[in-house]
């Protein structure tokens, strides 16, 4: 997949350029149109450079870059109307944090709308030419896969749901020709002695080995056949034995090791990153917002109800080590803690369902994220009796513990959090928390504490 890799990676940073240089002639439209002049100013220059920083950003966590032959044209604007909104959004909120009062609203009006415009219209042009490119017989790589077998035929299944990657199946290949075409619709051309004909008449350009890797005479003929008339030669490994779907391969030197899922906190400068932006971000919001809503939320708590302020819980926390939760108490003193808040719970106080609503109650964890109990973002910590008894029920349900627990998760922002009475609410939570395992990255962390914040804001009706 490294191909597909740096493909991806590639289109990302040219469209990116090419957003750069649309943005700079927003700029001078605005600035021409309110100052009657092309030439910007020092302070224009450096307001350029913030709204592009914030553009790659916004850009690179919603779904503005998502271009295939298969995007239609209203998806595009309403993904770029939404990015643009965001970036608009978060630009204002510069402006008053910085007090940047000085920035002619005409201007920026000016520019964003020009900017949204260049922008928008850029991908309806690529979408446009990629859609005429693919119907040409040279935007696509021919390929062939020799094994009518399960891996091969999911990696066809791959090729058939990633077809904006420029590939044309052209057939399968296989010893058992009669027994495969008549089990299936597969698209079978032939046997093996049928092969390299096909290939030279095709022109083929990828050849992929899907058949079992002990066949060595065979794979040293076609590696043969492929080199002298230019086609790449690539093996598929049939993992179909294996009890998981999918595998990673990595090497160390030479020797090739395979992974039964990504791990992307396991890589020590990933561990680093996620634990520093914990220590700054938990410190600075101790020292400075915290003391307040300690005062006002506590105050609330005694004033209405017996009992401390604090709430403080054991839970499973990393590789399932006990840790004290701290949560701001939001129901009377009892003696049901392993019971999970139901809606309309009669232990809930007044203040605390207002806490819980906005999700202020959580607010203490932030001294466990600063101890290293907790990170900001990670699956929610959960009570000892749910580990218990989802951990024989749930397959996957211990991998959540990989990692250390967060005050907010990406479960959480995709509106599975509250009461998990019913086993498939649970079992979609956990699908949530393990794919953030598997594809963690610092904009993704990110990403969610934005959805948390705005979530917060608009309030959830499963707080409760």
């Amino acid at each position: 997949m490294e191909k597909y890799k740096y493909y991806t990676n590639f289109y990302k940073v040219v469209l990116l350029a090419l957003d750069i240089f649309l943005i700079n002639i927003a700029f001078t439209v605005g600035y021409m149109l309110r100052f009657d002049k092309a030439e910007l100013s020092t302070n224009y220059r450096v307001f350029f450079l913030v709204f592009v920083l914030i553009w790659w950003i916004v850009s690179g966590t919603t779904r503005a870059n998502k271009l295939n032959g298969h995007t239609g044209y209203k998806e595009v604007a309403g993904n770029m109307m939404y990015a643009w909104f965001l970036h608009a959004a978060i630009t204002m909120g510069c402006f008053v944090a910085f007090r940047l009062y000085d920035v002619p609203r005409l201007f920026t009006s000016y520019t964003f709308f020009s900017a949204l415009a260049l922008t928008t219209g850029a991908r309806f042009a690529i979408i446009k030419v990629y859609k005429y490119y693919k119907d040409l017989d040279l935007a696509y790589t021919k390929y062939v896969i020799i094994g009518a077998n399960p891996a091969g035929e999911a990696l066809y299944n791959f090729f058939e749901s990633h077809k904006s990657m420029g590939n044309k199946f052209m057939g399968f290949f296989d010893e058992n020709v009669h027994g495969v075409m008549n089990s299936g619709n597969l698209a079978v051309q032939g046997n093996l002695a049928d092969l390299k004909a096909f290939c030279k008449r095709e022109t083929i350009n990828e050849i992929f080995f899907a058949m079992p890797l002990n066949r060595a005479d065979l794979m040293d003929d076609l590696i043969r056949f492929a080199d002298d008339n230019f086609i790449s030669f690539k093996m598929v490994p049939e993992f179909a034995s294996l009890p998981q779907k999918e595998v990673h391969l990595s090497f160390y030197d030479n020797i090739p090791v395979l992974s039964i899922r990504r791990e992307p906190l396991e890589i020590i400068f990933n561990k680093i990153l996620k634990r520093s932006f914990d220590v700054a971000f938990s410190g600075v919001f101790l020292l400075t917002l915290f003391p307040f809503i300690f005062l006002l939320a506590g105050l609330a708590i005694k004033l209405t109800s017996t009992g401390p302020i604090f709430f403080r819980q054991m839970r499973p926390g990393r590789r399932n080590q006990l840790f004290a939760c701290y949560k701001f108490r939001t129901m009377s003193v009892n003696g049901n803690t392993e019971q999970q808040a139901a809606k309309n719970d009669s232990r809930i106080t007044k203040v605390g369902a207002f806490l819980r609503k906005t999700s202020l109650d959580e607010i203490p964890q932030f001294l466990n994220v600063f101890k290293g109990d907790m990170s900001i973002v990670g699956p929610r910590p959960n009570l000892i009796s749910q580990l218990e008894h989802y951990s024989k029920s749930i397959e996957s349900y211990k991998i959540r513990h990989f990692v250390t627990p967060g005050i907010t998760g990406y479960a959480q922002v995709n509106g599975f959090r509250g009461e998990t009475r019913e086993e498939g609410l649970m079992a979609k939570r956990v699908e949530y928390d393990v794919a953030y395992i598997q594809n963690w990255s610092f904009l993704l962390d990110l990403k969610i504490i934005w959805l948390t914040v705005w979530n917060m804001v608009k309030g959830e009706k499963n707080a409760y």
